[in-house]
């Protein structure tokens, strides 16, 4: 069986990294409005998210900014691939489901940290998580 090497899809990165981040396509298109002095509707920022690549260079640089991310991170992250790992390696030891006449043949795709888009996602939520326990301990202490 041969796989073919996809670049990542740019748009998709965007969308959940925004997405994780919270900001909503209007409310990155009103970012963008604010640096790039001109118009983002939220269908353009839609039509941004189904691109598979963003050749506007600056507009990509911006978008990451606002997303607290390296425009090499938007353009290298394949979060396909990191979810096909997931699945493809997940077992839940349900003993009705296995088969134990098949071999197991586990040959590892990612073989740095810096390149396993899995890795890049879990550090992403775990930033994101915390600074959320920062700000809601915050508000506790501003709350007393």
């Amino acid at each position: 069986m041969q796989t073919q090497s996809k670049k990542p899809h740019v748009g998709r990165n965007i969308q959940m990294i925004r997405y994780i981040r919270g900001i909503s396509q209007t409310d990155l298109g009103v970012q963008l409005e604010d640096r790039l002095n001109r118009s983002f509707s939220q269908q353009l920022i839609s039509d941004i998210e189904g691109r598979e690549n963003v050749e506007d260079d600056d507009l990509l640089k911006q978008i990451a900014e606002i997303l607290q991310v390296t425009p090499e991170a938007l353009k290298s992250l394949d979060l396909d691939n990191a979810i096909n790992v997931i699945g493809n390696t997940f077992n839940n030891n349900d003993s009705a489901t296995q088969n134990y006449n098949l071999p197991i043949y586990h040959q590892s795709t990612i073989h740095q940290t810096y390149n396993n888009p899995l890795e890049k996602l879990i550090e992403l939520f775990e930033k994101e998580k915390a600074e959320l326990k920062a700000e809601i301990e915050k508000l506790k202490r501003k709350k007393k």
